[in-house]
């Protein structure tokens, strides 16, 4: 039998635009042959829903959208839509089997994840009965997701007749995503010694991007078909018994994928909620040329305006490098000297200042002229303002409040400065857009003479390796030291990380590339008297 898999993306909450895709995909679906169309989860609302899914008027929209994809959807297909059900006093993560104009049967979720960016037990029920459904001469089962993760449902399916099992997925990516998503597959596939297809959602969502990938395990636990990672379309599998036929596409390299993911975030962020285009202030550093690589991958050229905000500490090659790279982008470009806001800024301050030295004060209030003006633009042209700090820094606070930190979308959010050298070469490995002397050049935020990122950080391959230890796999400070790290240094990141906690969270939402980002994935106190690095010794 044929069977199609709609790696959609869709928008969380816009009901009837994710009905018609799916109504499109299952005429596309059925013109093509195939019997039977297996969605992603909650397609008819997007995911994550979140608190969306406790308005009984959402979920009653759900329902009668569903209700028109059945009355709609072509009567010779069999069609898998997930949706929020509301039913038996109860509020349920499920799927409905559509066909022959009516909804045949549900499947609901059984294990709610509980962890990392998922908190479905806070808004969903469990349910522990299998379905399956017969097709094309094969039986199906059922698992959404979470299901899978999990020992059991698969097995159940089998028990209840099942020759295959269908998963469908809204699952985001992270680095080594889909090793693990196999490895769990293949866990399912020996308990249930079924083969497994798993289809998956493609598509940013605020701070989520999910990478497609989706797959097929045979009844060995071979990988028989891989759909492409980031593409959204119809894809087709020929089944029978024990094994599928279908397209065999590589997975990127992990720079690549991640480069991808960052590219699709800010295409489906700006798109998604409306924004006309983008503005992004332009350093001459690595960061923002990333970033501003990223965005005109996103969205073309001519919807990103760089702007370029030099002081009396910007180094003149760092206005050379950024007329440099916006010359090979083509994108808009201006220049506005923030010295006569700085200083205006300063006389109405010198009353207050009067008898204190210069220090960050300083510093920050140029980091906040720019913001200034980059939301004065956003505001009058309907753009968004892209963020360009990284991971490293946000997690040590070396960013400025409503300066540098002001904006809608930090793109680089999760990406170590480690990884945002290795990205730009990587970019710069399609096609030369960075300038090179940008990538060699001492990272500075030249907000006063000669001043380097170093001065007040460790070197960032020392930094980054223990930031990865602490903030990503919660290491105490004697494991980090015990890795081989200087306990002082150790000591001073983890402080570092520890009172920046307030900033991180007015900071804006960036898409998530590792396992534990700054945002739902680690969620610490503003307020805490707990100091870890005590510890040592």
């Amino acid at each position: 039998m044929k069977l199609a898999i709609a790696q959609l993306n869709l928008i969380v909450g816009d009901i009837a635009g994710n009905t018609a895709q799916l109504l499109t995909a299952a005429r596309e679906a059925q013109a093509a042959g195939a019997a039977l169309l297996l969605t992603p989860e909650m397609s008819i609302c997007g995911y994550p829903a979140e608190d969306l899914v406790l308005r009984a008027d959402f979920c009653a929209a759900c329902e009668a959208a569903l209700n028109q994809i059945a009355e709609n959807a072509p009567p010779g297909l069999a069609l898998i839509v997930g949706y929020p059900e509301r039913s038996d006093g109860g509020l349920y993560n499920a799927v409905a089997l559509v066909r022959g104009g009516k909804v045949e049967t549900v499947y609901r979720k059984h294990h709610l994840p509980n962890h990392s960016v998922f908190d479905e037990q806070r808004v969903f029920d469990s349910d522990d009965m299998p379905h399956v459904f017969a097709c094309g001469g094969l039986n199906f089962g059922l698992n959404i997701c979470g299901d899978i993760w999990e020992p059991g449902p698969a097995k159940w399916a089998k028990e209840a007749g099942a020759d295959w099992l269908l998963v469908p997925n809204a699952s985001p990516f992270h680095l080594d995503k889909q090793r693990e998503r196999y490895a769990v597959a293949r866990s399912r596939q020996a308990e249930s010694a079924m083969p497994i297809v798993y289809a998956n959602l493609v598509g940013g969502q605020d701070e989520l991007v999910f990478d497609g990938a989706s797959f097929v395990l045979d009844a060995e636990g071979e990988v028989v078909a891989q759909l492409p990672c980031w593409q959204a379309g119809l894809f087709y599998l020929e089944l029978d018994s024990h094994t599928a036929q279908g397209e065999q596409c590589a997975l990127p390299s992990e720079d690549a994928a991640v480069y991808d993911a960052l590219v699709l975030a800010v295409r489906d962020y700006v798109g998604k909620n409306g924004f006309k285009g983008i503005h992004l202030g332009l350093s001459g550093g690595i960061d923002s040329a990333l970033t501003l690589a990223i965005a005109v991958d996103a969205l073309g050229a001519d919807k990103v305006h760089a702007v370029m905000m030099p002081s009396d500490y910007t180094a003149d090659i760092s206005v050379e490098d950024s007329r440099d790279m916006v010359q090979r982008l083509g994108v808009r470009y201006s220049e506005i000297a923030i010295k006569p806001v700085f200083d205006a800024f300063l006389a109405q301050l010198a009353g207050e200042f009067a008898g204190r030295a210069a220090d960050t004060t300083e510093e920050n209030l140029q980091a906040r002229t720019r913001g200034t003006l980059l939301m004065a633009l956003s505001n009058k042209f309907g753009t968004l303002v892209l963020t360009t700090g990284n991971k490293s820094e946000m997690a040590t606070g070396y960013a400025t409040l409503y300066g540098d930190m002001a904006g809608g979308f930090a793109v680089l959010k999760d990406v170590a400065k480690t990884r945002v050298f290795r990205l730009a070469n990587y970019r710069n490995g399609l096609s030369e857009i960075i300038p090179q002397r940008i990538i060699d050049r001492p990272p500075s935020a030249e907000l006063r003479p000669d001043q380097t990122d170093q001065d007040s950080l460790p070197p960032y391959a020392m930094l980054d390796a223990i930031l990865e230890a602490y903030v990503e796999r919660d290491l105490s400070a004697c494991d980090i030291v015990a890795l081989g790290f200087d306990s002082a240094t150790v000591k001073r990141v983890i402080r570092m990380v520890d009172l920046a906690e307030y900033k991180r969270r007015q900071a804006a939402p960036g898409p998530r590339i590792t396992p534990r980002n700054f945002g739902k994935d680690r969620r610490y106190p503003i307020t805490s008297k707990y100091r870890p690095e005590g510890v040592l010794s």
